[in-house]
């Protein structure tokens, strides 16, 4: 299959109606859109409530902005332009703010606006920041879209890195395994780059972002066969999405054909209360609940799934919700508060960690570490209060 044009205005959407169009302009005036023609193909344009429909064609409850741009404060996490280190092991490099598909419930929803910019051109005060920082042995390529760069820019940066010592893992944070799939095997240049630079001793991980079984088709398991085969690793991570996936029979088929695809099951998320995506947010007992009945349905394999909340004090484990409690753990941690229990009381509505009562013993607020940087942060912070 030969590679999918883009579309990048909403009325060259064909199955959309005329007045559907002039409802969504006013939307993709502030947020960007972008899809492509194959992508559009698996939605099934005479089911309004289409799941893929849902992900990428824009919805009204968009403008309603309930809630923060930057939900985790991943402002706080930077320690040069276009690097977070949050995690003692682990770095990000912001390496595009381009995404093949602009999902709508994207917890980065910030980096749509025109008026934003986290992503750097140049990488290498990033690179040179894990270079200083042994105790850093993973860094995750992330935006954006990883996958969206072209591989030349990508050997450029994956030789750099591959060049210190203390980095064993590469991971590329990417949608494209099932949103353009023709981009991976079609493109032996970036199988080679996998093939010379993930190692037994040193491996490149296929961060996907599969949110329905839809999008496992015949051409996405040509794609995660070709990473395979070069030697990369491929898991998969999703929220949990009121309308797209929020039903223990659609993630029970999701665990299931991952396994089978031999895509690792690694996190199901809370979607972060990110300004603009109500439309997609379920309580935290429902989300608890959808996802236990949903393993009941699966192998030992697609059990390996955890449930967490990426807050701002680092990813917190769902380990069960019941009779109003909420019964809670630290799997990451940036304050070292690694395994950490929690009991807190679960108010039916509750749909994130600081809306349960009694949350604040447990972290303390970041301080601000980017006010003396120009760009992203000032933005940030201007956009959050608009």
């Amino acid at each position: 299959m030969a590679q999918p044009k883009y579309v990048m205005n909403i009325e060259k959407v064909p199955h959309l109606s005329d007045e559907e169009k002039e409802k969504l302009k006013k939307i993709t005036e502030k947020f960007v859109f972008r899809v492509n023609e194959y992508y559009l193909g698996l939605i099934d344009w005479g089911d309004p409530n289409d799941p893929i429909r849902k992900l990428v064609i824009p919805n009204e409850g968009e403008l309603e902005e309930y809630g923060r741009w930057d939900a985790s404060d991943e402002d706080t996490n930077y320690v040069v332009p276009g690097c977070q280190h949050k995690y003692d092991e682990t770095a990000l490099l912001i390496v595009s703010e381009v995404c093949g598909a602009y999902c709508r419930y994207c917890f980065r929803k910030r980096l749509f606006r025109n008026d934003i910019k986290e992503a750097m051109s140049d990488v290498q005060p990033g690179i040179d920041y894990i270079k200083e920082h042994p105790e850093i042995t993973n860094v995750l390529l992330t935006g954006g879209d990883s996958l969206i760069l072209a591989t030349k820019k990508l050997r450029f940066i994956i030789e750099q890195l591959r060049e210190i010592p203390h980095v064993k893992i590469i991971r590329l944070g990417s949608k494209m395994p099932v949103f353009n799939p023709m981009r991976i095997y079609e493109d032996q240049d970036l199988l080679d780059l996998i093939s010379e630079y993930s190692t037994t001793e040193k491996r490149i991980y296929v961060m996907a972002h599969i949110n329905h079984p839809t999008e496992i088709t015949p051409e996405a398991k040509r794609g995660f066969d070709a990473l395979h085969k070069a030697g990369a690793i491929v898991v998969n991570q999703t929220p949990v999405l009121r309308g797209i996936n929020d039903d223990p029979e659609v993630l029970g088929q999701l665990l299931d054909e991952l396994s089978w695809a031999g895509v690792t099951p690694y996190y199901f998320f809370i979607n972060r209360p990110v300004a603009g995506n109500t439309d997609f947010v379920l309580s935290l007992k429902d989300a608890y609940d959808i996802v236990e009945a949903a393993k009941a349905r699966t192998s030992g394999l697609g059990k390996r799934v955890r449930l967490s909340m990426s807050h701002t004090s680092g990813k917190i484990e769902i380990l069960a919700i019941e009779d109003g409690k909420a019964y809670l753990k630290y799997h990451q941690s940036r304050d070292g508060n690694y395994g950490k229990f929690m009991m807190l009381d679960c108010p039916e509505d509750a749909t994130w960690f600081d809306e349960l009562p009694g949350h604040e013993q447990y972290w303390n607020p970041p301080k601000k570490k980017m006010e003396s940087f120009e760009g992203a942060n000032d933005k940030i912070k201007e956009a959050t209060t608009k």
